[in-house]
């Protein structure tokens, strides 16, 4: 296959008058080639070039798995590229996110009403469902409306014990005390509304028991108005996709469950070096910084003979492995699991 340069040449020296045995003893090729391309009126077709090889190639088979075991889920393209960065990748980020699109199901978003709240001032709490059935698996996330610093503790119901222990440990975790508490219409929390006048609510007793002794004041979403609860409802998505998602899918891919005290176990470095620690979408900011800002205008903790009266209740910062009686394999087996990057 010649050039198109060579192509041209040998149409050029044609009309030039120059006959094919003197345009073949000119370029070097024989008489035939001249002729097959004097015939041709078209330009010449050219073999595409090979393909050059990807930094990206050693690891297609390793994303591929990650994503059919996440499936129906979907592990995002940053949680992805740090692990195949643990494997050796040194290749950017864009390659990678141009491979996996090809594979990620599109869903229509919802547009995004922001409600903003002054430092120290507010604190969203909600629980996500992660799992439903008969071990089912519920995540209480606590978000401060300022920073979007975040708390997150497992649990496998969500009575009232269960909101009352999270936002202890939320309030320990944080380091002091917002101003005011935004919760759904949960019942665990809210035994009626509006029963006193509009605005006026029965409080779970032991709820506002919490509220005197820590100081702050329990607030409720209108009716269907739950967007105003969005930042804690945003987070949960990413929770369960740059979190849940991937450590699952390590654990189905060795035909172990996800379960309390794994994710648990898991969750506070996660909370304290990733979800913490990037920078915020909405804010452009990261959320440990910011929580700086909230914790010089939070209200203080319980204090007990000058000290932090620390309740009995586990916070993030303490999470250790599980028990290896509440495993369903060898702790060895999950130490081999959950070292591999999530």
């Amino acid at each position: 296959m010649l050039t198109q340069e060579t192509s041209v040449t040998i149409k050029v020296l044609h009309k030039q008058g120059m006959g094919i045995k003197a345009i073949a003893r000119e370029l070097g090729i024989s008489k035939n080639t001249v002729r097959r391309y004097l015939k041709k009126q078209g330009k010449p077709i050219y073999s595409p070039r090979p393909q050059r090889p990807s930094k990206l190639d050693p690891f297609k088979l390793y994303l591929k798995k990650r994503i059919d075991a996440a499936a129906p889920d979907w592990i995002p393209a940053t949680v992805l590229f740090d692990e195949i960065v643990e494997l050796g990748y040194t290749g950017k980020i864009r390659i990678l996110c141009s491979y996996v699109a090809q594979f990620k199901p599109q869903k229509p978003s919802e547009p995004v009403v922001r409600f903003e709240t002054p430092p120290g001032k507010q604190m969203q709490v909600d629980f996500t469902i992660i799992r439903r059935g008969r071990t089912p698996l519920k995540a209480l996330v606590a978000t401060l409306g300022y920073s979007r610093a975040t708390y997150v503790h497992f649990f496998d119901h969500e009575r009232a014990d269960a909101w009352l222990k999270g936002i202890v440990g939320a309030f320990e975790f944080f380091g002091g005390v917002a101003h005011e508490i935004l919760f759904d219409n949960a019942k665990a929390i809210m035994i009626e509304r509006d029963v006193y006048g509009e605005g006026q609510h029965r409080w779970n007793a032991e709820l506002l028991n919490l509220a005197e002794r820590y100081g702050f004041k329990p607030k409720v979403c209108r009716p269907y108005r739950a967007r105003t609860k969005g930042k804690v409802e945003r987070f949960n998505h990413y929770l369960k996709n740059s979190f849940i998602v991937p450590l699952k899918a390590t654990l189905s891919s060795a035909g172990l469950q996800l379960d309390v005290k794994t994710a648990n176990a898991k969750i506070g470095p996660w909370l304290t070096n990733t979800a913490n620690e990037r920078v915020h979408q909405t804010t452009q900011a990261v959320p440990n910084q910011r929580l700086i800002e909230e914790q010089a205008v939070f209200l203080p903790l319980p204090t007990h003979n000058g000290n932090i009266k620390l309740t009995p209740f586990v916070t993030i910062e303490t999470f250790t492995a599980p028990p290896f009686e509440s495993l369903q394999h060898s702790l060895s087996s999950y130490d081999q699991l959950l070292g591999a990057p999530l």
